[in-house]
């Protein structure tokens, strides 16, 4: 397909840049992210109005509003707070030794993370300071490319309690844990791509994102269910 042929042109060129495999590098380029979020919410403060829109429903239109200060520095509070986590838990993992097997895509999904994160936050600036278009499409695209990367790094996943798809009967056993995450990276990979497709449908977008994701974790849940119920 030109659409999954796109994406991993996209990722290969993103480790180039990026070189995921030098840790170092990895906090480095996240700090970098972290402070230009820092800059933005700082030089657009005067700009912004007393009350911040902060949540858009599925139509695009806001439902939602925030203080000007919560407005603009919530979202870093909640990056630093995630990143920490990010980096933290694994080294406490029981099954740590399992995520160093992955940790080039766990640090490659890190990066992802935060650029997603990024791009929202730049959609919230724009639209608060007077900028017109429809949220729901426009945030699209960071959720279509999220979920395909997040199809990158579940499909490489070996067992621990953090990362990946965490059943009983997954957590359980590494052969249904195998399974169900190299089944979880296609799924999510399409799921990505749906979710692209939305961009072309206006007010209906957002269901490009819903359905498919809803009926992704519910197939792969029932999957790995019965191929539970097969090896007993």
């Amino acid at each position: 397909m030109i659409a999954d042929l796109l994406l991993k042109s996209i990722m290969i060129y993103l480790k180039k840049i990026i070189i995921i495999k030098n840790m170092k590098k990895i906090q480095f380029f996240n700090i970098l992210i972290f402070f230009a979020v820092l800059f933005v919410a700082f030089y657009f403060y005067p700009l912004m109005p007393d009350q911040v829109a902060s949540h858009w429903n599925s139509a695009g239109e806001v439902d939602g509003y925030m203080s000007k200060f919560w407005g603009l520095f919530i979202l870093p509070i909640i990056m630093i707070i995630t990143n920490i986590s990010l980096f933290v838990v694994p080294k406490i993992d029981p099954n740590k030794e399992n995520i160093e097997k992955f940790k080039e895509s766990f640090n490659e999904f890190i990066v992802i993370f935060n650029v997603f994160f990024l791009y929202i936050y730049f959609l919230t600036i724009m639209w608060n300071i007077g900028k017109e278009f429809n949220m729901s499409v426009a945030i699209i695209p960071a959720f279509g490319f999220f979920f395909y990367f997040l199809g990158n790094l579940i499909g490489k996943a070996k067992r621990n309690y953090m990362i990946g798809i965490r059943l009983p009967w997954t957590l359980d056993n590494d052969d249904n844990w195998n399974k169900t995450h190299k089944k979880g990276e296609k799924v999510f990979k399409i799921i990505g791509i749906i979710t692209l497709m939305g961009i072309f449908f206006g007010e209906y977008a957002m269901w490009f994102l819903f359905l498919p994701l809803i009926i992704g974790i519910t197939y792969l849940t029932l999957y790995s269910y019965l191929e539970f119920k097969k090896e007993k």
